[in-house]
């Protein structure tokens, strides 16, 4: 198991990121450290980067937006993000 990802009870799993906002395009870029690096194209303004990395994780894990949610770092580059619904097969092809 990765270390930026837990699988919790109840099919939760919890994924630690580390945010690139303003970048050029929306894309996940590896690991940084314990955490996965993903680059969002939206800026840092208003909430807009946590709303547009919701949108993304949910995308990308064919999912509904309410099924993730931002519990921590809203206002940080480092975030966790907890996901329900999904395989953590799914999660682990993330970081590849």
């Amino acid at each position: 198991m990765s270390l930026w990802y837990r699988i919790g009870a109840a099919g939760r799993i919890t994924l630690t990121l580390h945010i690139q906002p303003g970048a050029k395009k929306t894309e996940f870029a590896g690991l940084h450290g314990d955490a996965l690096k993903i680059r969002l194209a939206a800026p840092p303004v208003d909430g807009k980067a946590n709303a547009a990395l919701i949108a993304f994780v949910a995308d990308r894990l064919a999912l509904a937006k309410s099924a993730v949610t931002l519990k921590s770092g809203q206002t940080s580059r480092r975030k966790v993000l907890e996901v329900t619904g999904v395989a953590e097969a799914c999660i682990a092809a993330l970081a590849n």
